[in-house]
């Protein structure tokens, strides 16, 4: 065998065993999807629904015409602006589980100011009412991140506890100072929106509206802050190791409440798109839980903002199916919220099999100890 080929050779094997991490994320990963399958399965046999039937109508129904995708796209925009806000606070340590109630303060301020402007025109009056609600939200936010980095209090208490404050101050004001006066259900809800502070359709005839526009451009906009400016360094230091960050001279306290005051801010911007987008008046249960799913995406996602677009697609087909599972099958649609809670767990349990040292240590001597003695022999 001539030098250049052992060389091609050694080279080869080489760039297999290195990749020999990839790989077994990758397996990892297939495991855990055929895991979550079969737990959904298991669900829908015991509630006396059909497996193939039920995946089939929640795979196939979205894709059925343009209408359909454009609804699966309307949900993916509070998903996405939710979770590019949890992707945030979480790379720098801090749990924001109080997204819903940041939600409603960007609501109930995007409300108020629709119907402050006036006839202002419509491109200025629609992104001072998203700039209000991503303020409304941020200050929320800033709640627990100060809470945190003052006096070390948990921000899954103090989030989980504001997300009731929120709650209910949104229904006060949607059955007292907001409150439509030409209501006559009794259904509390405000006033619907002045067209001026409405975003526009994006595609004509469907749900879709210029929120989308938005959820991408935010995409973009946290990525190069997390991966490419020195803020968004020091921030993952921070979640990283807070005690080597510290070590480093970056001020934890502060970067722990700068990125909840982002968080929260993507949640208020999220509650601002779906008043202004779909709903068009302030009423009852307007976040859907997006709050809430939201983290689910950015779990799924692996906390990095370009993955946080497949992943709220694919949460944004399950929410539609909802619907569709109740008028095409006799499953019910509650059964999206038990995969969604299947699918926290799997990711728990995906993300810690993957950070096992061992366990890629197991599987690296199984499969690849072969190529590695190649390897050695070669050099």
């Amino acid at each position: 065998m001539t030098n250049n080929k052992v060389q091609n050779m050694g080279k080869t094997l080489y760039d297999n065993v290195t990749n020999y991490k990839f790989v077994y994320k990758f397996c990892v990963v297939v495991i855990a999807i055929l895991v979550a399958l079969l737990v959904g399965a298991a669900i829908i046999i015991a509630v006396g629904g059909n497996v193939f039937n039920t995946y089939w109508i929640i795979i196939s129904m979205p894709f059925k015409n343009l209408g359909s995708l454009c609804e699966v796209f309307t949900r993916m925009i509070p998903l996405t602006i939710v979770a590019l806000g949890i992707c945030v606070s979480s790379r720098c340590g801090i749990i924001n589980i109080g997204a819903n109630g940041q939600m409603y303060m960007g609501v109930i301020a995007t409300c108020a100011t629709a119907f402050a402007l006036g006839p202002m025109p419509k491109p200025i009056a629609v992104p001072i009412c998203v700039l209000v609600g991503a303020i409304a939200g941020g200050l929320f936010g800033f709640i627990p991140g100060a809470l945190k980095a003052k006096f070390e209090v948990s921000e899954l208490l103090s989030t989980v506890m504001l997300n009731y404050v929120a709650e209910q101050f949104y229904l006060f004001c949607i059955r007292v100072p907001l409150v439509d006066p030409q209501e006559k259900t009794g259904t509390p809800m405000s006033a619907r929106l002045p067209e001026n502070t409405a975003l526009s359709r994006f595609v004509r005839g469907t749900s879709l509206h210029e929120g989308i526009i938005l959820a991408v451009i935010l995409v973009v906009v946290i990525y190069i802050l997390l991966f490419k400016t020195t803020w968004g360094y020091k921030m993952r230091a921070a979640g990283a190791s807070d005690k080597a960050a510290r070590y480093g001279g970056i001020n934890v306290p502060f970067y722990l409440v700068i990125s909840m005051v982002i968080s929260g801010a993507c949640a208020g911007m999220a509650g601002s798109v779906e008043l202004m987008g779909v709903q068009r008046r302030a009423m009852e249960g307007i976040t859907s839980g997006y709050g809430f799913s939201g983290i689910v995406v950015a779990l799924f996602a692996g906390l990095h903002p370009i993955a946080v677009l497949p992943a709220s697609f694919f949460f944004g087909i399950l929410l539609y199916s909802q619907v569709n599972l109740q008028i095409l099958s006799s499953v019910p649609p509650n059964l999206v919220e038990c995969l969604q809670g299947a699918i926290i767990l799997i990711i728990v349990a995906v993300q810690m099999i993957i950070n096992n040292p061992y366990s890629l240590e197991r599987f690296r001597k199984r499969f690849f100890s072969k190529q590695i003695k190649v390897i050695t022999e070669v050099k």
